[in-house]
């Protein structure tokens, strides 16, 4: 990033996620800038992102275009979009960015970048779960990548606001960097300034670890979730669905062991966390209910095919998978 008093931030993708970043950093803290279209293009250029966070709600000026091409270099490029479409606004990064930009991906899952051979796993090359064609690759430089693994909860009940319902939590790492390597002056401001907006950001020496450890909880709570139609804690109750996750994080602390990658808890302390939550629909479930595409691949297909890549069984995760992608698929959730 530069030294200007405001740094340049592009948000693409100005949902739910999106929209808490860019909200928040417009708040003063960034020169934030939002690519959309649409009935949310319009929202935002007549009176900017809204958020609703801690019983405010608050809108901040933010410059909405649809063309990236109109919006010059950015010191920051924040991916906030499902994982399925990243392929589809990847050609938007490119005008944005200058020798020194970075480029955040928010998504669910495995992200691309986890495979990246500078990291010094067992495993690289392409997850063909996560970039099949290879289009992300090839349109983002990975020394412009910057890891995020994003907790917050949020929604967006219109076009153009942001609803934050819980969590403020986000880790930043250097995918092209080996584990432990110290955090790099870039990571350090961008921690710095994500934390001048209110935001929990923690620099992490390990960002695939990280990655790892939110992947533990995702890649079985939302198929399961798809599956079931069900809630958190009637999962987590039913004795049966209890086994069952046993047994996927179970494979997943184990292809993460081979990977290199321990997250440091145990799978019954895991399940009890979520527990104390209550009564939470999954993402996933949300999004099936809305009638809206589900991130089935990169959230559990890539753990299988990374499974696949070490020569790791995974029954439990593969047979979750299979019906999961066929409830989307008669479902009509999976995005083409």
């Amino acid at each position: 990033m530069t030294d200007q008093a405001l740094p340049k931030i592009c948000v693409i993708g100005a949902g739910a996620i999106g929209g808490f970043f860019g909200a928040r950093l417009a708040q003063g803290h960034a020169d934030v800038s939002v690519v959309a279209r649409g009935a949310t293009l319009q929202a935002l250029q007549q009176r900017g992102w809204i958020l609703e966070s801690g019983g405010e709600r608050r809108a901040s000026p933010v410059r909405a275009v649809a063309d990236a091409a109109n919006l010059g270099e950015q010191d920051v490029v924040i991916l906030a979009v499902k994982s399925y479409a990243m392929a589809s606004v990847v050609h938007m990064v490119k005008p944005l960015l200058g020798p020194q930009t970075l480029v955040l991906p928010a998504v669910n899952g495995v992200p691309w970048w986890f495979t990246d051979a500078a990291a010094g796993l067992p495993v690289s090359g392409r997850l063909d779960s996560v970039d099949a064609s290879g289009a992300i690759e090839a349109a983002i430089p990975a020394a412009a990548v910057m890891g995020a693994v994003v907790y917050p909860s949020c929604s967006s009940p219109e076009p153009g606001v942001a609803r934050h319902h819980s969590g403020t939590k986000v880790v930043f790492g250097e995918p092209g960097l080996a584990a432990g390597s110290p955090p790099t002056e870039r990571l350090q401001a961008l921690v710095a300034l994500l934390k001048s907006a209110g935001f929990d950001a923690e620099a992490s020496t390990d960002i695939r670890t990280e990655a790892w450890k939110k992947l533990l909880g995702n890649a079985c709570f939302n198929p399961v979730s798809l599956i079931t139609g069900s809630a958190t804690d009637l999962m987590i109750d039913d004795p049966g669905i209890y086994r069952l996750f046993t047994a996927m994080m179970g494979e997943l602390l184990a292809v993460g062991k081979v990977l290199g990658i321990d997250p440091g808890i145990l799978v019954a302390d895991r399940i009890a966390l979520t527990r104390k939550l209550g009564h939470i629909k999954t993402s996933m479930l949300q999004d099936a209910e809305a009638g809206r595409p589900v991130e089935i691949d990169a959230i559990l297909g890539a753990a299988c095919e990374l499974g696949r890549k070490v020569n790791m069984a995974t029954p439990a995760l593969d047979n979750v998978y299979a019906l999961a992608r066929l409830r989307a698929r008669t479902s009509g959730l999976l995005s083409a």
